[in-house]
């Protein structure tokens, strides 16, 4: 199991994109949790296995229908353990 953490920058607060980014990981299978920043950015930290999180990162780059990605941004690691299934944190 590895972890990661995405920073998703682009039209990505108030479009649900939180709730976009649990079902999709939920999906895949990875666990963690996701915020916004006061930037206006999403970021989440991730655990799962390497195909998992790719197809994690993939589905981060699409967005929910209301949401515009401009970029995600991607490093090892994450802010905290995963240790649940995945959260939104407020």
């Amino acid at each position: 199991m590895i972890a990661r953490e995405f920073r998703v920058v682009g039209r990505v607060q108030g479009v649900g994109f939180r709730w976009f980014v649990v079902r999709l990981a939920r999906g895949c299978g990875v666990r963690g949790g996701v915020r916004n920043e006061a930037d206006g950015a999403v970021v989440a930290w991730a655990q799962g296995e390497e195909e998992s999180l790719a197809r994690f990162r993939a589905g981060l780059e699409q967005g929910p229908p209301a949401a515009r990605v401009v970029r995600v941004e991607e490093t090892p690691g994450g802010e905290r353990p995963a240790a649940g299934e995945f959260d939104v944190e407020f």
